[in-house]
Order: C-alpha cells, then structure tokens, then sequence
C-alpha cells in the first residue's frame, strides 16, 4: 500500500471524540480499545506541526441522549486538546451537514486532502469519510483511531463491533478513502 501523501494542508477531522460514548450502558460492548490514545497521537502531531484541525461535535436532538448538549457526555473528550481550526457542530451523521459548513471552510482554506478519525468508526466517520470522496476530497481513513459498539442486526442476532469495523473499512478503500492505520500518519 502506498503511504499517506501528508502535507500542512491536510486536515485533520476528529469526529465526535465526546465523554458519552464513554457510557458502556447506553451504547454497549466497543472495540479498539486504543482508540482514544490513537486519536490523540493524531491530535498532538497536528497542533505540534500547525498543521489545520477540525473538532465536530454531535449535539443529539433526544434528550436522554448521553449526546445531547445538555448532558455532560456532550463534552469532548478531555484529550482534544489546543484551539481547533474549526469546530463543527450537528445533528445528523455527516460532518459535512453542520454549522458552519465545513466543505466551505475546507475549500477557503485550500485544503484538498483530510484525516478522518473518531466515533463512531461505521456510523458519523464512515459517513463523513463517503461524503468527503463524493465531494472530491482525498480521504484518509484512520480505522485503528476510530471505535464503534456491538450492534443487532435485522435478525435479532449481534454483529461485534469489531466486525462492524472492518466492514466499513473495505466499503470505504479504494472507492471513497484510502484506510491507513494512525502509525503510518504520525510516521508522515
């Protein structure tokens, strides 16, 4: 596989690295449990370099949602660290359907190639990561700093969270985003 073409006009995206996933009750069984530390190696190395970050932030319409701006969980992550670039706020799966409106932003800024990262990895990331490529974006998916949670599927069985991960990794390579591991972002 070819590396990474990494540059200071590449944006890092962190989607939704909020304190609610944290709420095992609420969202069940995850995998990837070096997720966290992954997407603040990611976040570190970009401000370190000054490089542009991108914060999003989910603000669930349902107020029983750990999400929902009123409960504590909708506060990020205690790791996302320094002042983004940009921080998007939205209700929907993509983070291209926020405000303010971040292809807009992206493309004043020149930026044509973007990281995506954070939670969840088949859900808000894998969305965004689909919506990125259809908008012409280079896309780089770091599926190793990306979680999600067992799901049920249309039979009432599981799918494990680690199945569902590497699902969305072969929909998304080669044909919205090239899937890279956070090592071979940070050894850019």
């Amino acid at each position: 596989m070819q590396l990474p073409s990494i540059d200071d006009h590449t944006a890092l995206i962190v989607v939704d690295a909020q304190q609610g996933f944290d709420q095992v009750k609420w969202w069940g069984p995850r995998n990837n449990a070096d997720c966290d530390q992954n997407i603040a190696a990611l976040v570190n190395e970009w401000h370190r370099l000054s490089r542009p970050v991108v914060f999003v932030q989910h603000n669930s319409s349902n107020p029983l949602s750990p999400l929902h701006p009123s409960n504590p969980g909708h506060a990020l992550k205690s790791y996302m660290s320094g002042t983004p670039d940009l921080l998007v706020q939205k209700t929907v799966n993509s983070s291209f359907h926020g405000t303010p409106d971040l292809d807009f932003w992206l493309r004043e800024n020149a930026i044509s190639t973007i990281v995506i990262c954070g939670i969840t990895t088949n859900h808000c990331c894998e969305t965004t990561a689909r919506i990125g490529g259809n908008l012409g974006y280079t896309v780089y998916f770091a599926v190793d700093a990306t979680h999600t949670f067992d799901r049920t599927d249309l039979e009432g069985g599981m799918i494990s969270a680690a199945e569902l991960s590497r699902v969305t990794a072969i929909n998304l390579h080669d044909e919205f985003a090239t899937v890279v591991l956070s090592h071979e972002l940070l050894n850019r």
